[in-house]
């Protein structure tokens, strides 16, 4: 996630002090680490948009929709969000150095970062949703085909895109007019989504993982179990040490790593790929078109095979 860090606030609101290291122009300095990650940066981020356009095109306008696509579809857009305004964030913060370090610029790196945790927190949430809804179906697979409501996903996601709206909207609120409060806005973002949200996620991921692990057993696991079990592990081996230095450095504790942006900019950019290597893993090979894959992965939950003890058919065998 782009920096969240006390240059990203305005110098009235944040209460702490501007501290840029200057040449002898005024112009702040980069060091060749952080051009360094910047370009590695930008490179994921490039690969992410594509990879995620991809999948925004292939489930918005070739698929049938089920409830697991609603929530991919959902989490593709916000992935999307996220690295596009990493990138603005990379390209701001450069333009800030070609203009010395304008005080305007620090409301709109701001801005763009508020977006940034708004984009990174949904993502969390529609994970959390994912992995729990198939929790449930494991738990409970009669409920699960036949009394859950028909536009849950829906609903479930709209509800997580308000959830997390609402949040940067009162951080961005208390950062810029009670400046003091600052902080505390963002220990409770980092409660909810560290302490809440990813623990839920985690468990409801320990369930499915039991499950694969049993089902192997008699046959393969089915590939949207392995699908979002890997999208979770992604997701907090590249994420989770972002919101741990993001809290660090707003306490004024170390200063901001530009490695963990890299990371998380990657957990956005990886998903895509994902869906594609497990969609087209058959027999040892990897093989067929990208379509093809995508079908394999989120046609699945549209049978319901997995649920029934007896393996589910492929929905595209006809077609390979």
């Amino acid at each position: 996630m782009a920096e969240l860090s006390r240059e990203t606030l305005p110098p009235t609101a944040s209460g702490w002090d501007y501290e840029y290291e200057h040449n002898d122009t005024e112009c702040p300095e980069f060091d060749a680490p952080e051009v360094t990650f910047i370009s590695i940066t930008v490179i994921i981020s490039v690969l992410g948009l594509v990879g995620n356009g991809i999948v925004l095109w292939f489930l918005g306008f070739h698929m049938k929709r089920n409830p697991f696509t609603i929530y991919v579809l959902n989490l593709a857009v916000a992935d999307t969000g996220f690295l596009l305004y990493s990138l603005a964030y990379l390209a701001a913060y450069m333009v800030e150095y070609l203009f010395c370090d304008n005080t305007d610029f620090h409301y709109i790196l701001f801005l763009i970062t508020m977006l940034c945790l708004w984009t990174y927190s949904t993502s969390l949430y529609l994970l959390t949703a994912i992995s729990t809804e198939r929790c449930v179906s494991v738990l409970y697979p009669i409920w699960h085909r036949c009394r859950r409501p028909k536009h849950l996903s829906a609903i479930m996601s709209a509800l997580l895109w308000a959830l997390s709206s609402l949040l940067c909207w009162f951080m961005g609120i208390f950062c810029l007019v009670l400046s003091e409060s600052c902080i505390n806005s963002l220990l409770y973002v980092f409660v909810l989504n560290v302490l809440i949200f990813t623990p839920v996620m985690v468990l409801s991921s320990l369930i499915l993982s039991i499950k694969v692990q049993r089902s192997s057993q008699r046959r393969p696991p089915g590939k949207l179990y392995v699908v979002i079990l890997l999208t979770v592990l992604f997701f907090l081996l590249f994420t989770l040490p972002q919101s741990v230095d993001l809290l660090l450095t707003y306490m004024d504790i170390h200063e901001p790593t530009d490695m963990f942006h890299a990371l998380a900019c990657a957990s956005s950019s990886i998903n895509p790929f994902i869906y594609f290597l497990v969609g087209s893993y058959r027999k040892r090979r990897f093989r067929g078109s990208l379509k093809l894959a995508l079908r394999r992965v989120f046609e699945e939950q549209a049978d319901c095979g997995e649920d029934r003890n007896t393996p589910s058919r492929d929905p595209v065998e006809t077609i390979v």
